[in-house]
């Protein structure tokens, strides 16, 4: 199994409705991309206002949901509100590799979809999903 897990923190000037109305659309999006279990709701006990847990069998249902319509939509219009976002992994997956592959996955989304990447750009944003430097 792989636990993909994301904490954020939304910056302070954007008004409550806006943060209202985007917890929401990601509630409502949980459901409609392809992951075993998923929690989204509040951050208790930090400095992060929100956090989401998503489950995976595979490596290919990671990379699925990274790249389904909802989470790309959510990504387009949650991610100009975010001041702070990190995300990791948790795996029983005994694959020496796994990192690199999770990396791979991540990589490959920002490459596929360089306007994710330009938002994650602008934001405080590490690790798993984090892009790679850009190459010029």
């Amino acid at each position: 199994m792989i636990y993909h897990v994301i904490r954020m923190s939304i910056r302070p000037d954007v008004p409550a409705e806006k943060v209202q109305e985007a917890m929401a659309a990601m509630q409502a999006a949980g459901g409609s991309a392809p992951t075993q279990a998923g929690l989204f709701g509040r951050d208790v006990g930090g400095e992060f206002d929100f956090s989401a847990v998503s489950a995976f069998e595979t490596l290919e249902e990671y990379e699925a949901m990274m790249n389904h319509p909802a989470h790309l939509a959510i990504d387009r219009f949650g991610l100009p509100l975010v001041d702070r976002f990190v995300s990791f992994d948790v795996t029983d997956d005994p694959d020496p590799e796994i990192h690199e592959k999770i990396e791979a996955i991540h990589q490959r989304r920002f490459d596929a979809h360089p306007d994710i990447a330009e938002l994650v750009s602008r934001i405080d944003y590490s690790g798993s999903a984090a892009p790679a430097p850009q190459r010029g």
